[in-house]
């Protein structure tokens, strides 16, 4: 035998593990309930890894206990045998989080044994939140959720952010965090006229949440490595959607983090080959929060229906979503980006009582969807019969009523996608596979 020949079994096990584990991406302007999706399929894994963002996000799952709504914590965790992971591409708030954690708490006590957060995380902090805030309260705020997100990458690609891991050494975590505030204070004063903050409270808060996250804390290298030698699959988390991807989005109303399927490579620091099945999530209709282009807007009677019967406001900040119609073309080009090829389509049921259900097959004056022409596009609809009839019983696709079903039938045509898995309600259950 050659010795220095690849032996069979190398490939066996590459193939297994490509096909085993699971990517949850958004496919329009994010809150398309990413959180229900991966609460469902958590069930069939055992880690649950979260690759970017920060506590922008704003997870809903509804189980028979009650309804839980994640930032920052993976969202698969209300699974007893889950482990999950905050990688190193998300930004970290420890406010937010030891909130979030306390409130998880009373659903299962030991649930803090199962979180593992990467010390490769950058931290949100006190100026990040300010300087959002003033920003967004300016003329010239695009709709961020003021959570400092946006800052926290600024100093992150600056050079300058202060990463979990340095908290461990109080030293150099002491000497950076003063450059930092000095810096920021004097934009806040000179600039926003604004009162300059304390780096000693500052420094003493942090070093008590260092204490605290102790045991948390893990390079997440480590955890994957396990991973695979155990034999476990994984479903990697994201948060936002396409559209609001940082270089693909509908820039400048964006997110500051990269939403598709890529940034889970860079977020986890993981091969490509750990990445299986791609599954894209979207809203059986479409919504974006803040300000930015959205060709299907609908503000008349249509859309005030969606946001009241679909209960669309943001998780995260409560503000009223936009809705409107199903655009199949933004869709495509999401689903491009991220390679995913099966959609798990959600919130179906708030469309019954419709009298009439349109989706926006192409624009009549533009080809594919182009973020940069996205405020101009003019959408071209196929229109079919409503359905009345309460689905949210219904767990077989044969269940539905015909125009319900011509309805995925015309989705899948226009957007070349396959619908796996249906959502027809809040609950966990509420779900059909196809």
């Amino acid at each position: 035998m050659d010795p220095y020949r690849i032996p069979l079994e190398f490939y066996v096990k590459e193939t297994r593990i490509m096909t085993k584990n699971t990517i949850v991406v958004g496919l329009q302007w994010g809150d398309e309930g990413k959180g229900k999706v991966v609460d469902y399929l958590a069930r069939d894994f055992q880690l649950d890894a979260r690759f970017q963002g920060g506590s922008n996000a704003g997870h809903t799952v509804q189980v028979k206990d009650g309804k839980f709504v994640f930032h920052l914590i993976p969202c698969g965790l209300l699974h007893k045998n889950m482990i999950g992971v905050i990688g190193g591409g998300c930004v970290f708030d420890p406010d937010v989080f030891f909130h979030e954690l306390e409130a998880l708490e009373k659903y299962d006590p030991a649930i803090k044994e199962r979180i593992k957060i990467s010390k490769f995380c950058h931290m949100i902090m006190p100026y990040h939140l300010l300087l959002d805030r003033i920003r967004e309260e300016s003329k010239h705020g695009i709709g961020t959720t003021k959570r400092g997100i946006g800052p926290a990458y600024e100093d992150k690609y600056a050079r300058v952010g202060l990463r979990i891991g340095d908290l461990y050494n109080p030293e150099y975590f002491e000497k950076k965090l003063r450059a930092n505030i000095s810096r920021k204070n004097l934009l806040l004063m000179e600039i926003y006229h604004a009162e300059p903050l304390s780096d000693g409270e500052i420094y003493a808060r942090y070093i008590n949440y260092a204490e605290r996250l102790s045991s948390m804390v893990v390079d997440e290298h480590d955890i994957f490595a396990e991973a695979e030698k155990n034999d476990q699959k994984i479903i990697f988390e994201g948060a936002q959607g396409a559209l609001l991807d940082i270089n693909y989005g509908t820039y400048p109303y964006v997110t500051s983090s990269n939403t598709i399927v890529g940034s889970a490579l860079t977020g986890l620091g993981i091969s490509p080959l750990l990445i299986g099945r791609k599954l894209g999530v979207m809203k059986a209709y479409t919504t974006r929060v803040g300000q930015g282009p959205f060709p299907t807007e609908d503000e008349t009677a249509v859309g005030k229906k969606l946001r009241k019967t679909g209960n669309e406001y943001g998780a995260t900040t409560g503000r009223p979503r936009r809705c409107g119609y199903f655009d199949a073309s933004v869709v495509k080009y999401s689903a491009r980006l991220s390679g995913v090829k099966e959609i798990f389509l959600t919130k179906f049921d708030v469309l019954s009582g419709q009298e009439e259900l349109k989706i926006a097959v192409g624009y009549s004056n533009a080809g594919d969807f182009d973020p940069f022409l996205a405020d101009q596009l003019q959408p071209v609809y196929e229109k079919m019969p409503g359905f009345k009839e309460d689905i949210s019983d219904c767990r077989d696709f044969q269940d539905l009523p015909s125009a319900a079903k011509d309805y995925v039938r015309m989705i899948e045509y226009a957007t070349k996608l396959s619908v796996r898995y249906i959502s027809v309600g809040a609950d966990r259950e509420a779900t059909i596979e196809i």
